[in-house]
């Protein structure tokens, strides 16, 4: 089950709604007690779940960053449900969309037909084992491990693949809100907290893509030492840790 804690870090650090913080919590409770009772089918669909809000996220992200590109992936489904996902202010509404339609747009970060084929078969392992069909697919601990070992891996590829909208997510958040004199919050923590981690659902793997960004690629049109001021900030709270050179272990941050 350790292994099986990674995906904690794809997940986000803090949500709009405290009812959506509490969707997450509840399905890790689901996975972690069914797997500890060696229900493993039923801590599968709990993962499952889990990888398919990740995957929500991430597009969430893509509509935020770069909402032109997201409606250009909305090509080829039906008005009203263009309308919903245009309109959505959660991610949970794309679970409105069928799930192998809704993985049609990590195509918007270059993920080929070929790997989005991957992802469904995902899906499709869900459906054998959400329907009453006589089977138990996942009968024992190391049968989930290995399908636990392969969504691990295909959540790291969406998330190498999730890396310059996320790129582009800090740098529009740098360039829109290093003045301190005309941001929501003076206090660069509290921006850095409530405006990139908050609005975008950014995960601790995502904000090591922030860690890593180049400070230089601002340009001249943002002042470098009020650029510094807000990711040194977020360096302080979500950086590594020195002595170890790990990420430190980060809480959810309470929703307000």
């Amino acid at each position: 089950m350790e292994d099986a804690a990674e995906l904690g870090n794809y997940l986000p650090l803090s949500f709009k709604s405290p009812k959506e913080q509490e969707y997450i919590e509840f399905l890790w409770d689901a996975f972690e007690t069914n797997y500890t009772h060696g229900k493993y089918q039923f801590a599968f669909l709990a993962y499952h779940m889990l990888t398919m809000s990740f995957v929500y996220f991430n597009i969430w992200q893509i509509k935020q960053t770069e909402p032109k590109d997201f409606a250009m992936g909305l090509i080829g489904f039906g008005k009203d449900i263009e309308k919903s996902l245009l309109e959505a202010t959660s991610p949970f509404v794309f679970s409105t969309v069928p799930e192998r339609s809704i993985l049609r747009f990590l195509k918007l970060i270059a993920c080929d037909n070929g790997k989005i084929g991957t992802y469904a078969k995902l899906v499709d392992d869900r459906n054998g084992a959400a329907h009453p069909n006589g089977n138990i697919f996942f009968s024992t601990q190391a049968a989930l491990d290995t399908k636990i070992t392969e969504i691990l891996r295909v959540v790291n590829e969406i998330q190498t693949h999730s890396k310059p909208v996320i790129e582009h997510c800090y740098r529009e958040f740098l360039m829109e809100n290093h003045d301190p004199d005309l941001r929501a919050y003076p206090d660069p923590a509290d921006q850095i907290r409530e405006i990139p981690i908050h609005e975008n659902y950014l995960s601790q793997k995502d904000i090591e893509i922030c860690l890593g960004f180049d400070l230089a690629n601002l340009g001249d049109e943002v002042p470098l030492e009020q650029a510094r001021e807000l990711h040194d900030a977020l360096v302080a709270r979500y950086g590594m840790d020195d002595e170890c050179g790990e990420a430190p272990a980060i809480a959810l941050d309470p929703v307000t």
